[in-house]
């Protein structure tokens, strides 16, 4: 399967984004190319875009319900770049949505040409899932550490509406390319403070392995028990990520112990240009230890030391202010604090844009009546970031 690539922009088309752009036109021919589901992590195990979300083991537990399709993208004979789709199927099978989350993935995210690639990635999957197969095709790429997101920007260019938006979009990035000397300048000034007391409590860290997972669960369990975090994460995802059989995609657990006795862990995924912390978890010994500052410090450091990244993606707040405070400061001058963008949705025809827009509007509605019902049902803390923090400081 094969297509050309119109990878100009319409001067005179409205777009989401602000402002407008123009360029000369340029064709690319990039052919589509089907990989059996099995093999897809090994595929793109190299990827500088790889993130678990694009990974078949995180796929397929996190949605059961939906068919995942592991696609390629090649330029001539090189491949590219690729992504996984997940095909969810419309009540009373009137349709279905093509999803695309946090794809489609660069092999080499830093080529010059990366704008023109990601047009004809997109063109390929809008002509592929849209047209020939009459879906509605609803992308939604990662958050950058830049102010504006370049992906979301060429999407909305192309005649993608604006979908969902996270509630709390924001997401934390730290640059852990520096050394131990200029990224404590970077800290905030207080988790500075806080961390320097974390370096004189005794304590240490250490990098444990899959086996240890039981140990996890239990500190981690025990936390939100504590905490009342309402937990809606893909927590369930843990085993299929650490049985991986790639070993440079399974996540890396990490322990910090104090008088021989573990009291924080956390689990970061390490592929690609970007880590990102999955989960992390503490006991009541933690805080008076400031366990957490040192954990992340140390993850810093290893990361910038045994991997390939550039950047740590701390995750978002989920709209807790005390989160919110702990990330930025570690954030700090040299990292960015950005937004996830929308989602952002097309279709060939009106009637699966109108059926797609209703299935993911009723999605919607159900996790707002679950959020009503838990904050008058349960006693799980509520989210306390002022609005005026969740949309930037």
């Amino acid at each position: 399967m094969s297509l050309t690539a119109d990878t100009g922009v319409a001067a005179g088309r409205r777009t989401a984004w602000r402002g407008r752009e123009r360029r000369a036109v340029s064709r690319l021919a990039v052919s589509l190319r089907r990989v059996t589901i099995e093999s897809w992590d090994r595929e793109v195990e190299a990827f500088d875009d790889v993130v678990q979300e694009q990974l078949y083991a995180y796929a397929h537990t996190r949605w059961p319900s939906a068919a995942p399709e592991g696609l390629l993208f090649a330029l001539g004979d090189e491949i590219i770049g690729g992504t996984l789709v997940m095909i969810q199927k419309l009540p009373l099978h009137v349709g279905a949505i093509a999803v695309c989350k946090w794809g489609p993935m660069f092999r080499d995210a830093g080529r010059p040409d990366a704008d023109l690639l990601y047009n004809a990635m997109i063109d390929a999957l809008h002509a592929e899932y849209a047209v020939a197969r009459g879906m509605m095709l609803s992308v939604l790429p990662r958050a950058v550490p830049a102010p504006r997101n370049r992906q979301y920007d060429l999407l909305a260019a192309r005649g993608f509406r604006q979908g969902a938006v996270l509630r709390f979009p924001k997401r934390y990035i730290v640059d852990v390319r520096l050394d131990d000397a200029m990224q404590k300048q970077s800290l905030g000034q207080k988790w500075r403070y806080h961390l320097n007391k974390s370096l004189k409590a005794g304590l240490s860290f250490e990098v444990a392995g899959a086996a240890r997972l039981g140990e996890f669960d239990a500190l981690y369990r025990a936390m939100t028990d504590r905490k009342q975090f309402p937990d809606h994460s893909a927590y369930e995802t843990l085993p299929a990520l650490f049985e991986l059989e790639v070993p440079a995609l399974r996540p890396e657990l990490f322990f910090v112990r104090h008088a021989g006795e573990v009291v924080a862990g956390a689990v970061i995924f390490k592929a690609g240009d970007t880590g990102v912390y999955l989960f992390g978890a503490t006991d009541d010994r933690a805080l008076p230890l400031r366990a957490g500052y040192f954990l992340h410090w140390e993850i810093i450091r290893w990361l910038r030391d045994n991997t390939r990244a550039r950047w740590y993606d701390l995750g978002g707040s989920d709209g807790f202010l005390g989160l919110h405070q702990f990330k930025k400061g570690m954030v700090g001058s040299a990292g960015v604090i950005s937004d996830v963008p929308p989602v952002a949705n097309r279709a060939a025809g009106p009637l699966p844009m109108l059926l797609g827009t209703a299935a993911f509007a009723g999605r919607e509605l159900g996790h707002q009546l679950k959020r009503h019902a838990d904050a008058l049902f349960t006693s799980k803390a509520r989210p306390d970031l002022p609005r005026s923090r969740a949309e930037g400081d």
